[in-house]
């Protein structure tokens, strides 16, 4: 089975959609009898420039670990200023469709989101070529971007949300994150028959306990301190001022304190962040850009604690932060200020301890009692590493190949 996967995100870009496609298309093509060909832009997010070692060519062609990647041009751009994403991703949607005429004998094609202009490409695609397409369904959008204030209620959000309803409609099937999302369509009218649901995991080959990398904490000064650490985009879903504002409370009420929050990613947030801890004279947060995906587990080793925060919004209940899994993986307990679905999980598999979002008290109060109560904190740890076998990705690639090949026979 030849499978064609539209993506908007890939590797070495490391944001959850990147991670979550490459991981599955890689277990797709080891000795499970599939040809993969993957379609996307050239590396970018979230700053909106081109990464080292790539241009932003019409086409180019690369072999990614056994997976055959084509790379086209779009109007790149950073993960901020509505217009000019909106821009970059109706680039993608047209240059996807045109490459998409040029690989040969597709069998199947799963178009990913978070926003659906991919899956745009995906549908017109199909009808090109007569063969069926999934939907991915990452993210509800565009429900999502007037969660956050991009977008008010208007005719052109309108006219995106009745796009979004045929979108849904004409999906062969529909694959989606979280069980929230599945009801979420149903209530919307969406034939809930067609609609599966396979999480995002983690890649134990790359997520397991590791020791305190020394190296990592001695260039960050942060030896003898209590890590609470925030890794991922800083956008406006996010809310890390709540993280800023905890920091501000530990450092007026408990001088001497020994604990220390870490900020690593970029985003569109994150300039202002900085700007807002230096008027607040933050010394007990540090600010790290973003490293690669082999990098990465060099800096989850050295939190004592892991921050999973989401603006406090009905929509986002519905939201599995991705990063969850892996801390699961790496065994460190979680500070989880998401409400839902997500925290539902925290609390089912004592991963962590959740507060509620936007609330920095909450936030203080969960890392205190962390901080001060060992057996506790070992104890969640432990729990996490037995929780994260069940969110194993090679898993979960398995179970969302087994839909594909499903909706291959029926066509």
């Amino acid at each position: 089975m030849h499978i064609l996967f539209l993506t908007d995100n890939f590797p070495p870009e490391v944001n959850a959609p990147a991670s979550r496609t490459f991981e599955h298309c890689r277990e797709w093509v080891k000795g499970q009898d599939c040809d993969v060909t993957v379609i996307t832009c050239v590396p970018n997010f979230p700053k909106g420039r081109v990464f080292d070692g790539y241009k932003n060519k019409l086409f180019q062609l690369e072999i990614f670990e056994g997976v055959r990647v084509i790379r086209v041009w779009s109007f790149i751009t950073p993960n901020e200023g509505t217009v000019k994403r909106i821009l970059d991703y109706l680039s993608f949607m047209v240059m996807a469709t045109i490459a998409s005429c040029f690989v040969r004998k597709v069998d199947i094609i799963v178009a990913t989101s978070p926003q659906f202009f991919t899956a745009c490409a995906g549908y017109l695609v199909s009808v090109i070529k007569r063969v069926p397409w999934v939907f991915e369904l990452r993210d509800i959008w565009p429900e999502s971007i007037k969660a956050v204030g991009a977008m008010e209620e208007s005719v052109f959000v309108r006219f995106l949300e009745r796009l979004e309803l045929f979108l849904y409609r004409k999906a062969s099937r529909i694959i989606s994150v979280t069980n929230a999302f599945k009801d979420s369509l149903g209530a919307r009218g969406i034939d809930t028959q067609k609609i599966d649901v396979v999480t995002n995991g983690v890649d134990a080959t790359r997520f397991s306990p590791l020791p305190k990398d020394e190296e990592v904490l001695g260039n960050l000064g942060l030896h003898g301190k209590f890590i609470a650490g925030y890794i991922g985009t800083h956008g406006l879903a996010h809310g890390l001022d709540t993280i800023l504002e905890a920091a501000h409370i530990e450092q007026d009420s408990r001088p001497g304190s020994k604990l220390h929050f870490l900020l690593l990613g970029d985003g569109a947030e994150k300039a202002r962040l900085k700007a807002r801890a230096s008027e607040l004279d933050l010394s007990n947060v540090t600010f790290v850009d973003s490293v690669s995906k082999a990098e990465v587990v060099r800096y989850w080793s050295i939190l004592d604690v892991s921050i999973v925060h989401l603006k406090k919004t009905p929509l986002f209940e519905s939201v599995i932060p991705s990063k969850i899994f892996e801390c699961m993986g790496m065994g460190i307990p979680i500070a989880h200020g998401v409400s839902g679905e997500s925290a539902a999980i925290i609390e089912a598999c004592r991963a962590g301890m959740t507060f509620e979002p936007e609330s920095s008290g909450g936030l203080l109060e969960v890392l205190h009692q962390l901080s001060s109560e060992q057996e506790l904190s070992d104890e969640m740890s432990q729990c996490g590493q037995k929780s994260a076998k069940f969110f194993d990705r090679r898993a979960l690639a398995k179970r969302m190949l087994e839909v594909l090949r499903d909706v291959h026979a029926e066509s």
